[in-house]
């Protein structure tokens, strides 16, 4: 589902040079703190060396020992979860493409259910967001050739290519009777993961499309010009949907521009260093401005840390659909030159308790994606004034001509939870609210 191979956007991970400085190889298991190897198991070493000799020996084609190799680390980490993987050659570099932000494909993450390759979500104005595929899609087929059974990165990979070339990508879409095909041409993926504009006098929108290594820096740049535009601003919408994700300091950085003290998100795994806990900063960029932020089945990962954190702070209300749940973190540890397992190590908890993996973040409102109709304003309709024998208003004002509906406007009426959004947070300042009500938010401590 990534842009390059990986599931690695989706994935709430560290930032790769993070991830290869804290896992130096050079250093003993028993030096980094790690329990010593335990033993292997003779019987299914032995039945495992059986069986590669048998291939050796009896497969139609000769098959040399490393690709052998090679593809049993590959199957053992794919069938531990979707998102562990083996990387070599190109696949190693294109990780460092993919926590860069840039790099050459569809623009679309992606995962694999019932043996097919899902959409996670389309990345905002890409080739595969402007042919119109959506968050939920199943890829049945690239270039003619079935997916049954391939792993998410092989997929990635298919879809990778020359910037100008194309790729046909069959898809099973819910509600649709029959698969179809979409014919999408390739280009440079180069996202900006922050955008921001004013909604209205006092009410500004963030866009947070994906978590890279400055996300943070960027939303905090954000509400800085927004309040320039808005001296006097009365509310924002954080927008998450389709956010598939991105790297794990980025998402506390977000949090920590709205909050000024307690935990953010911690994560707990097998081995002591992959036991953390991210606390908030006193730097409070967003101070106590009402926020609303609208997450969907495409927000996964670093966007759950953002929405549960918030929530759990009773800082933020949460609008829109149930997230995805991909709760887990990857680390990458290098084999050698070249070489490295992408390994899920640990899962992440919202400040709460609350572990998303597989149940994701529930919304405070539930609103469904839809349009908004709103009626012709240059529609023919009646009032006192057009009775015949009314009485004149003698204060001499005169009504206002009909504006037509401005570009913002017509976004807001396009989008219906973004709409819905504007709404609540005029309905916070009508009743002089300074923040987002305690009400809100799900605080409930649960075991950890």
């Amino acid at each position: 589902m990534i842009f390059s191979r990986f599931t690695m956007r989706f994935i709430s991970t560290f930032s790769l040079a993070a991830v290869l400085t804290t896992t130096a190889f050079s250093l003993s298991a028993q030096e980094r703190g790690q329990p010593q190897a335990l033993p292997l198991p003779l019987n299914e070493v032995r039945m495992f060396t059986e069986a590669l000799d048998r291939i050796r020996k009896s497969y139609v084609e000769p098959v040399d020992d490393q690709t052998l190799l090679e593809d049993a680390i590959r199957g053992m980490l794919g069938g531990l979860d979707p998102h562990s993987a083996y990387m070599a050659g190109s696949d190693y570099d294109n990780l460092q493409e993919t926590t860069s932000g840039e790099f050459g494909g569809l623009g679309v993450e992606v995962g694999q259910e019932n043996g097919y390759i899902r959409i996670i979500s389309p990345i905002d104005d890409t080739p595969a967001d402007r042919a119109g595929i959506q968050a939920g899609d199943l890829i049945i087929q690239i270039d003619g050739q079935p997916l049954r059974e391939i792993l998410p990165e092989e997929a990635a990979k298919m879809m990778r290519g020359k910037p100008g070339t194309d790729v046909t990508i069959t898809v099973v879409r819910e509600g649709l009777p029959a698969p179809f095909d979409v014919t999408i041409t390739r280009e440079i993926i180069a996202v900006a993961s922050v955008r921001h504009r004013s909604l209205e006098p006092g009410y500004g929108y963030i866009r947070v499309s994906q978590f890279k290594m400055n996300t943070g820096e960027e939303v905090v740049k954000a509400i800085a010009s927004l309040r320039e535009e808005n001296p006097q601003l009365k509310g924002l919408v954080m927008d998450l949907r389709n956010n598939p994700g991105g790297v794990l300091p980025a998402s506390v950085a977000v949090v920590d521009a709205f909050i000024s003290e307690g935990k953010i998100v911690f994560t707990k795994g097998r081995l002591p260093e992959n036991n953390m806990e991210f606390e908030a900063t006193r730097s409070n960029p967003g101070l106590d401005t009402p926020l609303v932020v609208l997450i969907n089945e495409g927000s996964a990962s670093a966007s759950e840390i953002v929405a549960g954190a918030l929530q759990d702070h009773g800082r933020a209300i949460i609008m829109g659909k149930t997230s995805f749940g991909k709760g887990s973190v990857q680390t990458v540890l290098p084999l050698g030159e070249n070489r490295a397992i992408k390994l899920t190590t640990s899962l992440y908890y919202t400040p709460s308790g609350r572990s998303i993996q597989a149940q994701g973040i529930v919304p405070d409102i539930e609103v469904d994606e839809a349009l908004v109709t709103k009626i012709d304003p240059n529609s023919v309709t009646f009032s006192e004034a057009d009775l015949q024998g009314h009485l004149e208003n003698t204060t001499g004002t005169q009504s206002q001509s009909v504006q037509p509906i401005t570009s913002m406007e017509q976004i807001l009426v396009n989008d219906y939870p973004l709409n819905e959004a504007l709404n609540l947070l005029k309905g916070i300042n009508a009743l002089g609210m300074t923040r987002v009500p305690a009400s809100y938010s799900q605080t409930a401590d649960l075991d950890q």
